[in-house]
C-alpha cells in the first residue's frame, strides 16, 4: 500500500496537463516555452538600532509591485484601533514561488511516514521497561545529546542521509542487543541504539517544516507527532507480552525486524524535502539524497518539456555540503531569549510527563497490586488522550493563526512562504498553550491526590487521559512556535527541544522516587504543577516582546549574511587580480 502511494505521488506530479500546470505541483518549475521576460524590482531594507542595511537589485518591471506592508505592533495603529494593512505583504523572489510541489494528500503521506520514523524513539525507550527496569534511568542524557548532531546534519546534508544513518545504527544495535548476554554490553549497545533512534523525532519535525508553511503547520506538526505519541502508549504492552512469553532478547529482535521492514521502502521511495537541497522538491538532489520517487518526478518533468530555474539549481549545488554537524548550532538556538523560554517550558512539561509515566509502574503496583501486563495497559488512557489532543489542538492552532490574519488583513498563503516579521506569531501560538498549561496543572494536582487517597482505579485512569491531552497540547503549541522561529533550521531547533526535555526529564526521573517516599504522591505532583504555574508568566512576556525580538534577530542575521557576501566578493576580486597579474607576467 505504501509503495503504491509513493508511485502515485510521482505520477501525479509529473502528469499534470501540459497546458495547465498546477501551482501546487510545480513551484520553482518554469515552462521552457513561456519563460517570462519580466524582472522584479526588489528592495530590502533592514534597520536596527545602530545601522541600516540596504540591498538593491535594479531592473525594469511591467507591473507595479505591491506597497510595503505597514509597520504594525500587534495589529494596532497609533490611535489604538485595529488597522488592517492597505495592501498584502510583499513577497520576496523566493517567497513568490510555491513552497512545495506536493499536494495536501502527498504532504500528509510524507509527514506521516516521517512521523512513523519518530515512533521508534519512544517505543524503544518504553518497550523494555517491563523486562529491564534497571536500565530505565540511564538513557535520558544520550537521548538528549544525540539529536543535536543528527538535527544539524540533516539541516545541511538533507533528511534522507540523516534517516539512513539513524536506521542503520539502530538496526545494527538491536541485532547486537539480541545476541549478547553481558550487562555491560547491554548498556553500551542500548546507548548506541538510542543514538540511532532518538534523532528521528527531530527529523520528523524537520520534514513537516519543509513541506508546509506557518498557515497550516499546526495540523501537520500534529501528524508529525503521532508516531512519537503512539510509542509510549503501546511500547510497554508489546514489551510486557514479548518478555513474558518469548524472553527479553526477543524485544530487540522484534525492533530490528520492524525497523528493517520499514527502512527498505523508506530508502527506496521517501523523497528528499530539505529546501537547502531540493528547493520546493522539484530540483534534483545529489545522488546520495536521491530516491526513486525523485527520479520519476524528474523524468516526468523532462518528458513534459518543463525546465527548472538553472540559476537556482546551480546555487543549490554550490551551497550544498556534507560536513560534520556542529552542536554549537543547537546551543546558539538554546540561548536566544525567546527560544530559551520555549525550550525551558517544554522541558518542564516533559519533566511532568516523565514524572507521571515513571510513577505509574511503582504507584499502580503498590496501590492496586497490578502485574506488568496490567500496568502496561494503564498507559493506554494517557496515550489516547495525547493522540486525540494532537489532532484537535493542531487544528485549533491553525484556526487561531487564521483568526489573527483576518483581524490584521494579513494574507494566508498555504503554499507560499511569507515574511512574518509583522505578524504576531507569539499570540497566535501561545494563546492556545497558556490555558492548557493552567488546566494541566490542576489535573496533575488532582491526579496526585487521587493516588494519595487510593481512590477507585477509574479516577486516576480518567485523569491520566486528560493529563495526556493537556501536556501534549502545550508541547505541540510550543513546538510549533519554535519551528516557526527557525523554519530553515527546524531539525536543529527540535534537537535543542529534545535536549532540554531529556535533561529535565532525567532530573524528574531521578528525584521522583525520593519525593514520593518523603512527601507522598499528593504533594509530589502538586509541587510539579506549581512549577508549571510559576513558569507561565514567562509565556506572557514572550507574547508581549517576542515579535520585537524576532525582528532584532532577523536584522542581526541579515547583517551577518551581508558581511559574509562582501567577504566572498573581496576574496573573489583578489583572486581575479592575482590571475590577471600572472597573465601579464606570462605575456612579458
Amino acid at each position: 500500500m505504501a509503495i503504491n502511494r509513493w508511485l502515485r505521488i510521482a505520477w501525479q506530479c509529473g502528469n499534470t496537463r501540459h497546458d495547465s500546470i498546477s501551482p501546487n505541483c510545480y513551484g520553482d518549475v518554469q515552462r521552457r516555452n513561456s519563460l517570462s521576460s519580466d524582472n522584479a524590482s526588489i528592495e530590502l531594507a533592514i534597520r536596527s538600532e545602530d545601522h541600516t542595511i540596504q540591498l538593491e537589485t535594479k531592473s525594469l518591471s511591467r507591473r507595479e509591485q505591491p506597497k510595503d506592508f505597514p509597520e504594525l505592533v500587534d495589529g494596532v495603529d497609533d490611535a489604538g484601533e485595529v488597522k488592517p494593512p492597505s495592501n498584502q505583504a510583499q513577497p520576496s523572489s523566493e517567497e513568490s514561488e510555491a513552497y512545495s510541489i506536493f499536494t495536501t494528500s502527498q504532504k500528509r503521506l510524507i509527514v506521516l511516514t516521517a512521523s512513523f520514523c519518530g515512533f521508534f524513539s519512544p517505543v524503544t525507550a518504553s518497550i523494555y521497561y517491563p523486562a529491564l527496569q534497571t536500565i530505565a534511568e540511564d538513557l535520558h542524557i544520550l537521548q538528549g545529546i544525540a539529536p543535536t548532531f543528527v538535527g544539524a546534519f540533516s539541516d545541511s546534508a538533507g533528511r534522507r542521509p540523516a534517516f539512513v544513518y539513524c536506521f542503520v545504527v539502530y538496526i545494527i544495535a538491536n541485532i547486537g542487543l539480541g545476541i549478547q548476554k553481558s550487562y555491560r554490553a547491554l548498556v553500551v549497545l542500548r546507548c548506541i541504539q538510542s543514538a540511532g533512534s532518538s534523532g528521528t523525532i527531530a527529523l520528523a519535525n524537520g520534514v513537516a517544516a519543509d513541506v508546509v508553511t506557518s498557515a497550516e503547520r499546526g495540523s501537520f506538526v500534529a501528524f508529525a507527532s503521532l508516531g512519537s505519541l503512539l510509542g509510549p502508549m503501546i511500547g510497554p504492552i508489546i514489551g510486557g507480552l514479548i518478555s513474558q512469553y518469548l524472553g527479553w532478547h526477543w524485544i530487540f529482535w522484534f525492533l530490528a525486524i520492524l525497523a528493517g521492514v520499514f527502512f527498505i521502502p523508506l530508502l527506496l521511495f521517501f523523497p528528499e524535502t530539505n529546501h537547502n537541497v531540493v528547493g520546493d522538491g522539484s530540483y534534483r538532489p545529489p545522488l546520495h539524497c536521491q530516491s526513486l520517487t525523485g527520479l520519476m518526478i524528474a523524468r516526468s518533468l523532462k518528458r513534459k518539456n518543463i525546465v527548472l530555474n538553472h540559476e537556482k539549481q546551480k546555487r543549490l549545488r554550490e551551497e550544498y555540503s556534507v560536513r560534520f554537524p556542529n552542536p554549537l548550532d543547537t546551543l546558539i538556538i538554546s540561548w536566544e531569549r525567546a527560544s530559551f523560554i520555549i525550550l525551558f517550558g517544554n522541558g518542564l512539561v516533559f519533566a511532568g510527563l516523565y514524572a507521571v509515566l515513571t510513577g505509574v509502574s511503582s504507584l499502580f503496583s503498590d496501590i492496586y497490586h497490578f502485574d506488568e501486563i496490567r500496568i502496561a495497559l494503564c498507559f493506554l488512557p494517557f496515550g489516547g488522550g495525547s493522540m486525540i489532543s494532537s489532532v484537535i489542538v493542531g487544528r485549533v492552532i491553525d484556526w487561531n493563526y487564521a483568526r489573527h490574519a483576518r483581524r490584521l488583513g494579513f494574507p494566508v498563503m498555504k503554499n507560499r512562504a511569507q515574511s512574518l516579521e509583522n505578524f504576531p506569531l507569539e499570540k497566535a501560538r501561545l494563546e492556545i498553550a497558556l490555558p492548557l498549561i493552567w488546566v494541566g496543572a490542576l489535573i496533575m494536582i488532582a491526579y496526585g491526590w487521587m493516588l494519595q487517597f487510593r481512590t477507585a482505579l477509574a479516577g486516576p485512569l480518567i485523569v491520566l487521559f486528560f493529563s495526556g491531552a493537556t501536556m501534549t497540547g502545550v508541547y505541540q503549541a510550543l513546538n510549533i512556535m519554535l519551528i516557526d522561529s527557525y523554519p530553515k533550521q527546524a531539525a536543529t531547533a527540535t534537537a535543542a527541544n529534545n535536549l532540554f526535555r531529556c535533561l529535565l526529564g532525567a532530573v524528574a526521573t531521578s528525584i521522583l522516587g525520593p519525593l514520593l517516599s518523603s512527601w507522598g504522591a499528593g504533594w509530589t505532583y502538586t509541587f510539579a504543577a506549581l512549577l508549571w504555574i510559576v513558569f507561565s508568566p514567562a509565556l506572557l512576556v514572550l507574547i508581549k516582546y517576542g515579535q520585537k525580538w524576532r525582528k532584532q534577530r532577523a536584522a542581526k542575521e541579515a547583517a551577518r549574511q551581508l558581511k559574509k557576501m562582501k567577504a566572498e566578493e573581496t576574496k573573489t576580486a583578489r583572486g581575479q587580480h592575482v590571475l590577471k597579474d600572472q597573465h601579464v607576467e606570462d605575456q612579458k
